[in-house]
């Protein structure tokens, strides 16, 4: 090696095909870090690993300077039932719980994980601020929150420096909720979802990259980071905003009693639910947000 290169860091990535991994991914090239995707089948080259056989290529996860973890179930992928639910807390508790625990029978052990968790953590909580200090919430999600995060606990107790990031809703055209807000609004069909006053706590896809990143950096951070933007929206600010970033009308509401008929539980937790959100740890940091006001990150992720 050149005298004058900068070493080479190596971060495991699960999650690599999903939305935030692909693009962590695509914003790592041509830097100094080698990113090493693990993954359910054998690749040349990746980690094999799967929570629901317990397999996993320990010792391709020697040495290694970081892990970032992001694998779980879509929980927005269909209606919830028993089953759909089973699965979106097993991927997250018992995958978690799993390499975490491979990670902490390492001889040679990551400096850090930087694991991914949800603001769903804080469950309705109406106008209140959520801070990382406060308590969880009620419900489906909260329960599966904690006991997610809980799952850490084996790489913490390892001497492994663990952020748990509570990830906002991501603001992105190539998926997760404003994908699938697009075409509606752009056939002039968008509307305020239920009364319009719960508060949606949003993060710009590549904040959120460069999030991931900074936590991976930044010794400072462990335990719960609340990942999401500083100026937290209500459903129908979002809803103006959006229309507006469109050019079109806002006037096809959807009644909370119809959001349920559609969607079912699913609705309360991500649709009607209030959770005003705060980046209190990032923000004592001194991170910079790359889109801090809404207008700007949904410019950006529709036309960026």
């Amino acid at each position: 090696m050149n005298p004058s290169e900068t070493p080479r860091r190596t971060m495991a990535l699960s999650g690599a095909s999903g939305l935030v991994g692909s693009a962590l991914i695509a914003s790592l090239k041509s830097s100094e870090w080698v990113v090493r995707k693990l993954v359910r089948k054998p690749v040349p080259g990746e980690i094999l690993w799967n929570y629901e056989t317990r397999q996993i290529d320990a010792s391709q996860l020697e040495s290694l300077d970081a892990v970032v973890h992001l694998a779980g179930e879509n929980i927005a992928a269909g209606r919830w039932n028993d089953a759909r639910k089973k699965r979106i807390r097993d991927s997250r508790v018992l995958g978690t719980r799993f390499l975490c625990e491979t990670l902490a029978k390492l001889s040679a052990k990551p400096k850090v994980l930087v694991a991914a968790s949800a603001i769903g953590f804080y469950g309705d909580r109406q106008d209140a601020i959520m801070g990382e200090d406060q308590s969880p919430g009620e419900g489906f999600l909260s329960s599966t929150c904690v006991e997610w995060e809980e799952a850490t606990k084996a790489a913490s107790d390892a001497g492994i420096r663990v952020v748990n990031l509570r990830i906002g809703v991501v603001l992105s055209r190539q998926g997760g909720a404003l994908q699938k807000m697009l075409l509606p609004f752009k056939l002039g069909l968008g509307g305020n979802v239920g009364s319009g006053r719960q508060y949606w706590s949003w993060i710009a896809l590549p904040d959120l990259v460069n999030i991931i990143r900074f936590a991976v950096t930044n010794d400072s951070l462990r335990g719960p980071v609340n990942a999401v933007s500083p100026n937290p929206a209500t459903n129908a600010e979002f809803t103006r905003t959006l229309g507006r970033v469109l050019h079109r009308p806002t006037i096809f509401p959807m009644p909370g009693f119809a959001a349920r008929m559609a969607f079912g539980e699913m609705a309360n937790d991500l649709m009607l639910g209030s959770t005003r959100v705060m980046p209190q740890r990032l923000q004592s940091t001194g991170y910079t947000f790359l889109y801090p006001q809404l207008e700007d990150a949904l410019r950006n992720a529709i036309t960026g």
